[in-house]
């Protein structure tokens, strides 16, 4: 896809973060990363096996029961991250989990309590908050317990690692739960905007059409009758007919021109979303001051805006941005100035793209100037347009 900035291709992160996952192989990735780094537990069962301390039959039964043990949190916590299995059999692998690993500890020994902390992690990801705040403490005592008979030493340093991770699990399940939920939000709100904006639509377009609409089929009714024996008075209707079409027409014109022009404040509210969704730190002004400024030079503030901020979100790669909105005296008279300034690369610097060519076409109609390049620690783009003076807006000038 190319930026409508820099013209370039453009190029996402392998994970994009803070954003929900574009495909099944995102979704694949991310499980992997937040189950597998609690994968270094193993090390020390399978340094424990690996050392030949065991009989045979001891170390095939060992790494029997530790294959089936990882299977179980693997499916359980997996699984969990994507349609979850029941909350009983959720309950039943968890209670399977916690056999394994003390009968494990109890038939191998101490180097193998390391497994508890798998235990309370899977209580942590998969159960409610309720249910984890008492089965992750439930989880460190089974294992002082079974600790008290291989290896109490151990256990006492393991205690506060597995409490931690636990509960850090459950507050992680609490915040995607959160987020998911924030998302549904989200969609549900701009589904009810776009239904209202579909009903603000009908709503002015009867106002417009269904009056002019009517006086036609009347005045058309009028001029049936009149022919062919007052062709004069049917011809003054047929007139008049014409004349409230392009009236009618001319209003839609200027309704549709209307809806298709941005306007800043509302593209200010969307770049703060829309930075804030992409995982990019925002500071957005909320009411911009813009008495006196045209409807005009408002329209090509509200582009530049959007154009800088679809910049920054997919290809900057920037984690910062800020929106200013000032009013400036210069040497030609007072103006209004946009700035988008972000942290990000801004592109290569070969030339303009498309998006910024257009955006300075639009400056020039309305006696405005664009800047666009990079500053020190990112990329800055200024837009400015002509403006009232106070002393204007508030003589009515």
């Amino acid at each position: 896809m190319t930026d409508p900035l820099t013209g370039e291709a453009r190029r996402g992160p392998l994970v994009p973060i803070g954003q929900p996952p574009r495909n099944q192989r995102d979704m694949v990735l991310r499980k992997l990363v937040w189950i597998g780094v609690w994968l270094v537990f193993l090390s020390s069962p399978v340094h424990d096996l690996v050392a030949g301390d065991h009989s045979t039959g001891g170390t095939v039964a060992g790494s029997l029961g530790l294959t089936v043990f990882v299977g179980a949190y693997l499916a359980l916590v997996f699984r969990n991250m994507g349609a979850p299995f029941s909350p009983r059999f959720v309950i039943v692998l968890i209670l399977v989990l916690g056999a394994l690993a003390s009968v494990l500890c109890l038939t191998l020994g101490a180097a193998w309590l390391g497994l508890f902390c798998y235990v309370s992690v899977a209580c942590g990801a998969t159960l409610p908050p309720r249910g984890a705040y008492w089965a992750v403490p439930a989880t460190g005592g089974l294992m002082l317990l079974v600790g008290w008979r291989v290896g109490p030493g151990m256990a006492r340093d393991l205690i506060l690692i597995l409490l931690l991770i636990g509960f850090a699990m459950t507050g992680v399940g609490q915040l995607v739960r959160t987020t998911i939920e924030l998302r549904k939000a989200r969609a549900t709100v701009a589904q009810l905007a776009a239904n209202e904006e579909r009903l603000r639509l009908a709503r002015d377009l009867h106002d417009l059409l269904g009056h002019s609409l009517s006086l036609i089929t009347l005045k058309s009714e009028l001029a049936g009758r009149m022919l062919p024996g007052h062709p004069d008075k049917a011809a003054q209707q047929v007139a008049d007919i014409e004349q409230v079409s392009r009236q009618a027409l001319v209003d839609v014109r200027e309704a549709v021109s209307g809806y298709r022009r941005p306007r800043l404040a509302a593209e200010l509210a969307g770049a703060q979303v829309a930075l804030t969704a992409a995982g990019v730190v925002a500071h957005v002004p909320a009411e911009p001051d813009l008495a006196g400024l045209p409807e005009d030079a408002e329209s090509v503030l509200a582009w530049a805006l959007r154009e800088a901020v679809t910049n920054v979100v997919r290809h900057s790669g920037a984690g910062r941005c800020t929106v200013e909105v000032l009013r400036r005296q210069t040497l030609d008279g007072p103006v209004l100035e946009l700035s988008v300034e972000d942290d990000g690369s801004g592109g290569s610097g070969k030339g303009p793209g498309n998006g910024l060519t257009g955006l300075t076409e639009r400056m020039e109609k309305v006696g405005g100037t664009l800047e666009a390049g990079r500053v020190r620690h990112g990329f800055r783009l200024v837009a400015r347009v002509p403006a009232a003076t106070a002393a204007d807006v508030g003589s009515g000038a």
